[in-house]
């Protein structure tokens, strides 16, 4: 089933004007973590179509957000334009990011590293994580997890879950659905320092700290 979904940029270049209509709003927890946090530099990976980047521009001075989708990065240029607020989008991976070592004082990698179809890649998007960040930098991670709803599962798994758009499409997107167990073992095989884990709407979370 899962090596039938085309390659998750693929998909959002092709979802990404109706995927942004649908994700207007920062989730809770996310401003939540940003109310706790300040800096100069913040990195927002997976950006989408920016709604947390546009919320990290309140606490740090310069917000850049990185994500592969082309579709997705002009949804998110747009909004910040429209908001009035000034931030940096860039195209490019979770594994390999485009930015220099401990440049990164806050970061949000929300949502997307359940895209990464191996363990090893979601590993290495963490470590990449881990590099960006300043040793005294904070992040935020966060992926579904099979506490959400609509899943009954126990323990981790691999599927498709398909985007219907308007016209009737569907579009089916990879996911590794994580449960909370193994979340935290990838967070703490990665260089990132593990500060708290927790579970909130269906979601893994963890504050995390720079390279240990």
């Amino acid at each position: 089933m899962t090596e039938e979904s085309p390659p998750i940029r693929e998909v959002y270049d092709r979802i990404g004007p109706h995927f942004s209509k649908t994700r207007q709003y920062p989730w809770t927890d996310v401003t939540d973590f940003l109310d706790t946090v300040s800096g100069t530099v913040g990195l927002d990976v997976g950006c989408g179509n920016g709604r947390h980047t546009e919320a990290m521009a309140s606490v740090v001075e310069s917000p850049i957000g990185v994500d592969l989708s082309r579709s997705l990065l002009e949804e998110a240029r747009s909004r910040v334009t429209e908001s009035g607020i000034e931030a940096t989008f860039l195209q490019g991976t979770a594994t390999i990011l485009p930015l220099s070592d401990s440049t990164v004082d806050v970061a949000v990698y929300i949502a997307a590293i359940h895209h990464l179809r191996d363990r090893d890649a979601r590993i290495e998007s963490l470590d990449e994580l881990a590099r960006v960040l300043r040793p005294d930098g904070v992040g935020l991670v966060s992926s579904w997890c099979t506490a959400h709803d609509r899943f009954d599962r126990e323990t981790g798994f691999d599927t498709t879950i398909d985007w219907t758009l308007p016209d009737g499409e569907t579009v089916p997107r990879y996911y590794h659905i994580y449960d909370r167990g193994e979340f935290v073992a990838d967070i703490r095989a990665s260089d990132l320092e593990l500060e708290r884990e927790w579970v909130s709407k269906g979601n893994c979370y963890a504050r995390v700290g720079g390279s240990r």
